[in-house]
């Protein structure tokens, strides 16, 4: 599934940063943020606790952070009952049960995040959940939406590998490939969602029998950064 390549620290970092003090990246479909500020929070668990909701938030995400993912959600879990509109916390708490492969669990608090946020900031971790639970046409719905949005490059990327695995998945690999080569080329100086797709083209190539094309892209990662995955060892496969 995509959760290993996917960032880690980032992730944990943005949700306990919207918890603390800034509403969520995105805006809702009126065209207003979800306050999650600490006067938010203040208000749902009140002053007295507040400071310690924003501690546990922090331990949670340090947990996150370390793969320590069992620690992570029991520290959660509590928060997101206590504070079932608190995106922050759904979304971590998401995060935290998608990374322990728990798709049904990690649906409902992703949604849970994108009905309060109107955000599509973890619209590929949930579509990568609804391709673990073959509901494919979920999946389908989520990347459409991501493209209407037109978020960062980076979050379109990552969208457009999670749809690439849920075509591949159904045998549709003709339609995979095309998605991930479509107005893409191997940058000068890739950043680390470029490499993701690169790996995940080749290795689409590979299976439909485009040796040549997948060892040159695999070749190509590999000088970049050789400790990128396995990609040395698929480079020595394809030799």
């Amino acid at each position: 599934m995509w959760v290993d390549e996917g960032p880690v620290r980032d992730a944990a970092q943005g949700a306990v940063r919207r918890g603390r003090s800034a509403p969520p990246r995105g805006a809702g479909r009126d065209g207003t943020s979800v306050d999650v500020s600490g006067a938010d929070v203040a208000k749902a668990v009140g002053a007295k606790d507040a400071a310690r909701f924003e501690g546990r938030l922090k331990d949670a995400a340090r947990a996150y952070e370390r793969e320590r993912y069992d620690d992570a959600r029991k520290l959660l879990v509590p928060l997101a009952d206590r504070m079932p509109a608190n995106a922050a916390v759904r979304e971590l708490l998401g995060l935290t049960q998608y990374r322990s492969g728990r798709w049904k669990q990690a649906v409902a608090e992703l949604e849970a995040f994108r009905t309060l946020t109107g955000s599509a900031e973890q619209h590929p971790v949930l579509a990568d959940c609804y391709r673990a639970l073959g509901r494919f046409e979920d999946a389908d719905e989520l990347w459409d939406e991501l493209r209407e949005m037109s978020p960062s490059a980076e979050l379109v990327t990552e969208g457009r590998i999670v749809m690439a695995g849920s075509l591949a998945d159904r045998d549709r690999l003709p339609e995979a490939v095309d998605l991930l080569e479509k107005g893409f080329r191997f940058p000068k100086n890739p950043h680390p969602h470029h490499l993701r797709r690169a790996y995940a083209l080749a290795d689409l190539l590979e299976r439909t029998g485009d040796l040549p094309r997948a060892r040159s892209l695999f070749e190509r990662l590999a000088a970049v950064d050789p400790e990128f995955g396995d990609v040395e060892d698929r480079v020595r496969a394809l030799r």
